[in-house]
């Protein structure tokens, strides 16, 4: 089973294109035109093990936000895509993932309903070029594109870097148990017979 996709999307915002393959080895390459948000996305492919390539022409000269939100949107696509039919998937996962001071704890059900509960203070408006109230607006897209219940919870911390990163890879290791194949399963994890 190959669980891949690329997805394109083209606005008066943003140029996108995007390939994702799910079982990976963690590799990556990506310019999104924001170094610390290429950071964090070359990050959530290595710890996840997602082989991800990506490439933003965003209009950073407004700012960051449509280059941010939009990179969410394609990415949920491309969970949603690749997954299919969601055969065999665990479809939960969860990580309490610590980083220096910042701890964060990640939750994600793959059930097709979108939800998005975010709980986080940041100490500053922005870790390189990126805003850090973007950082709520990109999990938002992936999670009501993808079809995903996800819940994010910083749980203490106090350098804001230490505490994005912390959210990048607690989602990263959270998908990558929800994406994973339950040999036990036949069909998908649901009562319902379907996801």
């Amino acid at each position: 089973m190959s669980r891949i996709s690329s997805v394109r999307r083209d606005t008066k915002e943003t140029q996108i294109v995007m390939a994702l393959q799910i079982d990976g080895s963690g590799k990556y390459e990506i310019d999104t035109g924001i170094g610390f948000f290429d950071h964090m996305l070359e990050g959530f492919s290595k710890h996840g093990f997602f082989d991800l390539e990506l490439k933003v022409n965003g209009d950073l000269n407004v700012d960051g936000h449509h280059t941010v939100e939009d990179t969410g949107i394609v990415l949920g696509q491309a969970i949603k895509e690749a997954l299919g039919d969601k055969i065999g998937i665990k479809r939960f996962g969860s990580c309490i993932l610590p980083m220096d001071d910042a701890l964060a704890l990640c939750a994600v059900d793959l059930g097709g309903r979108p939800y998005f509960s975010f709980e986080c203070e940041w100490n500053s408006e922005k870790v390189g070029e990126l805003d850090t109230q973007l950082i709520h607006e990109f999990f938002y897209a992936i999670s009501y594109t993808a079809g995903m219940n996800l819940h994010i919870k910083m749980l203490s911390g106090e350098n804001t870097h230490h505490m994005v990163e912390a959210m990048f890879k607690s989602f990263a290791k959270a998908l990558d148990e929800a994406c994973g194949l339950e040999p036990r399963l036949e069909g998908v994890l649901s009562t319902k017979g379907c996801l």
